[in-house]
């Protein structure tokens, strides 16, 4: 007979035994596809169904995307379960995703049994090999439980990976013989990630660097960031006057509406903004990477010597003086950094409140659009802003239509209402409406809205399936339907004018498809039509689908395909080849 102390559980399947290691890391939602080799989770998610739900999603792809914007939306690991071979390599999708928005997530994937390993077993793969840790992997750590009596090990420290340093993904491997072993161990405390808060002589230095400073501009972004940090952040920039701009799909850091924010640094960036931050004499970046697209294919910030003075604070030690030889690097937790930013105390009167007063006079200036008939995106959005409950949730994949949402929807701080930008950084098409699901189950009571490109939509079109399946209400799909991938559309007219090669589209009726997956739906072809159909959506009671129809020549939000294609004419000297 077994006796057990109350710290102590009776035995029980390895796989149940990981159901309560994720209850006890306060983890109440998981998505996934099922699979074969990982049944006895499944059965643990049965057995503890009142307090953990297991979402089952269409493709793997979409499982990942959705737990990705779990961690973004509650800066913990957002949780997958997918099945060896195939159900790993369509979630590879979102753990990359994951890994370049530095957002932490833990992706479990089933294999194959320890006597079949080496063999090329049914579905068999090296996830090691495959996932790889590294600066330009797809995960922070690999790794693969054979003793369950370890597996509440692994499951906490596959969390304190996640969340510390750079937040990121995590790939826990579990073989299917291990989860169907009985084990007595006990499941470990919720994981809290370790701050690090910037030194003392670090936040000095930069005190003098800001004194020295005419024109200094402030770069927020990067994942790991708090309710109380972005606030702090606020504090901050308030104290010193300074402009502060949004590095790529990290809007929702800093109020948008607020009178020193300067705009989004990242993909169709306000001409007038990339070269205030060309300009500047000091760039103080908070949080971001400072990849490719946050710097202009890195011209913005020239690598590896900026002509700025620059100061990179960045949760991730390894991220620091990779690609910036900055001149002061400061190794610091997102949740702490700001808040000691705001200890340093200004001077009474500062040299720079003209600069900062024109930063935010350019951002506004921004927002006045060129009318577009007769459909036009920035009316659309303008709507949406204004009619959407406050703290609705946006989100997009990949495509030239997100630069409408990006370019006039005003983001509201994250200490107001939490994450309210769920969008890849990786770039990924087929995110939005996986993370639109995702985040409407996850709070039911808060408004989501996906804004989608044709091409972007039916990558993972299919979980509009899930959304119906898992009760999904307040939830409303935009889909903007140009017949063409616009961006890949865009680069060809500006490199080879005129000669179209596999970027048209032929599309389904977006509304027809989204009724038979039991969704409201409408169609738009006209920008007066828009509204009528945003109010019923909202009073809809139910998941909608609005359908727009766009000229394919509407390319982006401040050019046509007809002007970028005769631009890139006259600069090769050529009248094109080919038929448009």
């Amino acid at each position: 007979m077994t006796t057990t102390t109350p710290n102590t559980p009776s035995s029980r399947l390895a796989g149940h035994a990981l159901v309560e290691a994720l209850i006890a890391q306060g983890v109440d939602s998981a998505f996934g596809v099922p699979g074969e080799s990982y049944l006895a989770v499944l059965d643990g998610f049965h057995e503890h169904r009142e307090q953990i739900r297991f979402i089952a999603c269409r493709q793997e792809g979409g499982a990942a995307f959705m737990a990705e914007a779990q961690g973004k939306l509650t800066g913990r690991p957002g949780i997958c379960f997918v099945t060896r071979g195939p159900g790993a390599t369509n979630a590879s999708i979102g753990l990359h995703t994951a890994f370049q928005d530095s957002t932490p997530m833990v992706l479990f994937i089933g294999q194959v049994a320890s006597d079949q390993r080496d063999r090329e077993a049914f579905q068999e793969v090296d996830y090691r090999q495959m996932f790889g840790p590294g600066t330009l992997g797809m995960a922070k750590w690999v790794g693969e439980v054979h003793d369950p009596d370890r597996l509440p090990e692994y499951v906490a420290r596959a969390f304190h990976t996640a969340m510390q340093g750079r937040p990121g993904p995590v790939v826990l491997v579990l073989p299917e013989d291990m989860l169907t072993r009985s084990t007595s161990a006990p499941v470990l405390a919720r994981a809290e990630a370790a701050q690090a808060w910037p030194a003392p002589a670090a936040l000095a230095d930069l005190r003098e660097k800001l004194l020295a400073a005419k024109r200094p501009f402030v770069l927020a972004g990067g994942g790991g960031w708090t309710p109380e940090s972005c606030a702090a952040l606020q504090r901050f920039a308030e104290a010193w006057a300074l402009p502060v701009g949004c590095a790529f799909r990290f809007q929702d850091l800093f109020d948008n509406r607020h009178p020193q924010y300067a705009g989004d640094v990242g993909i169709g960036i306000n001409p007038k903004l990339a070269a205030r931050v060309r300009e500047a004499d000091l760039v103080i970046a908070i949080g971001p990477r400072l990849g490719e697209m946050t710097t202009g294919g890195y011209t913005l910030l020239q690598a590896p010597r900026p002509a700025q003075t620059l100061v990179h604070i960045h949760a991730g030690a390894e991220e620091l003086g990779r690609v910036y030889a900055a001149d002061l690097l400061i190794n610091a937790s997102m949740s702490c950094a700001a808040q000691a930013l705001e200890t340093l105390a200004a001077p009474p009167s500062l040299p720079w409140g003209d600069w900062t007063a024109q930063a935010h006079a350019d951002y506004q200036s921004n927002l006045v659009p060129q009318a577009v008939s007769p459909l036009d995106m920035a009316e659309v959005v303008k709507l949406l802003s204004s009619r959407c409950p406050e703290g609705t949730v946006f989100t997009n994949g990949a495509g030239n239509y997100s630069g409408w949402l990006h370019r006039f929807h005003p983001y509201p701080a994250l200490q107001q209402h939490g994450r309210t930008q769920l969008a890849p950084t990786s770039g990924a098409m087929g995110y939005g409406l996986p993370a639109a699901v995702a985040a409407s189950l996850l709070d039911p009571q808060r408004w989501v809205v996906n804004i989608a490109g044709d091409g972007d939509f039916l990558m993972n079109g299919q979980e509009l399936a899930t959304a119906t399946g898992y009760g999904a209400r307040k939830l409303i799909s935009v889909v903007v339907d140009n017949g063409t991938y616009g961006t890949i559309r865009m680069h060809q007219e500006r490199e080879y004018p005129g000669r179209v090669s596999g970027s048209d589209l032929f599309n389904p009726d977006f509304a027809a498809l989204a009724l038979a997956y039991g969704w409201a739906a409408a169609r738009v072809d006209r920008t007066e039509e828009f509204a009528a159909a945003l109010d019923a959506a909202l009073q809809a009671g139910k998941p909608t689908l609005i359908h727009l129809r766009l000229a394919t020549d509407v390319s982006t939000s401040r050019a046509t395909l007809s002007s970028i294609r005769e631009a890139a004419r006259q600069r090769l000297g050529q009248s094109g080849h080919g038929k448009d």
